[in-house]
């Protein structure tokens, strides 16, 4: 279980789905998300604001959009006008400080007097450490504002999408990585990935385990017939921290996997020895 933080703000998952006597689906509260306007919240990390800013425009294409402060969010979410993409920090069962930064779409709405606790949350996708983004995160945010966007659509379709985000992400993994190419960073492999792991995975000539620089060149580039890696970890784990694992297409940026792992003395973060064999041939 986790608990999300924003700079002034606390938002905590679980949200009743009854009102008025009558069931309220996920699928149903966000039937007018194309006809409201999307809030992207800004926060206080300028790296980030920027990022956002240049992204945004040119893949939120399912509903008209604006920037706003975190001030200008705390005087407008109880309008039901408005959904928000809300940078937000999260605190796992164990943890003594956030570990982990997302990036959360909420549904705004009159219960939001309450707290963002009471709002509705949408999906939650994680963007970089708790502390800061750093380079790489950046080189991956687009590919992340596109799954949040993809996921929203579907979920509008699918009470199955809806209500298991993890299995619709990860439900077209093995199409996407059938007779591809996969890079994985060699940072992004996990301690217990040691040299006999290594060894069994050497006649696996689709797997290319390499430096982080040529991994993201190969998404940057959009190289074709390609599945590329990326790890989102604390960066100072602790007792109670996971990771993040996740794999895009190169050529569209599709997250076509999303997993994560507690982190402990035998298992650091990063990709785990059981997830390499089955990526390529």
């Amino acid at each position: 279980m986790k608990k999300i933080t924003t700079v002034l703000l606390t938002l905590f998952i679980g949200l009743p789905l009854f009102a008025q006597g009558q069931v309220v689906t996920r699928k149903h509260r966000l039937a007018d998300f194309t006809d409201k306007m999307t809030q992207v919240v800004l926060s206080g990390d300028p790296i980030l604001n920027a990022a956002l800013q240049k992204e945004i425009p040119y893949i939120w294409t399912s509903s008209t959009f604006e920037f706003c402060s975190l001030e200008q969010f705390e005087k407008i979410k109880t309008q039901d006008k408005y959904y928000f993409l809300i940078p937000a920090e999260s605190i796992f069962k164990g943890e003594e400080e956030p570990g982990i930064r997302f990036l959360t779409l909420v549904k705004g709405g009159p219960e939001a007097k309450d707290g963002i606790s009471a709002m509705h949350e949408v999906v939650s996708l994680p963007v970089s450490a708790a502390m800061g983004s750093g380079d790489r995160d950046l080189v991956y945010l687009g590919g992340i504002i596109q799954a949040i966007q993809d996921f929203t659509l579907a979920a509008m379709e699918s009470e199955k999408a809806a209500y298991k985000m993890s299995e619709w992400f990860n439900g077209r993994f093995k199409k996407s990585i059938n007779g591809k190419k996969v890079y994985i960073a060699r940072e992004d492999l996990s301690s217990e990935v040691d040299e006999n792991a290594l060894a069994k995975l050497e006649n696996n000539l689709s797997l290319h385990l390499v430096p982080s620089t040529e991994s993201d060149w190969q998404y940057v580039n959009q190289s074709p017939e390609t599945v590329v890696g990326y790890v989102i970890a604390p960066i100072f784990p602790s007792e109670g921290s996971v990771c993040y694992k996740l794999l895009f297409e190169a050529d569209t940026h599709r997250l076509c996997y999303l997993e994560r792992h507690k982190i402990n003395e035998k298992r650091s973060e990063g990709f785990l020895a059981s997830e390499l064999k089955p990526l390529g041939r």
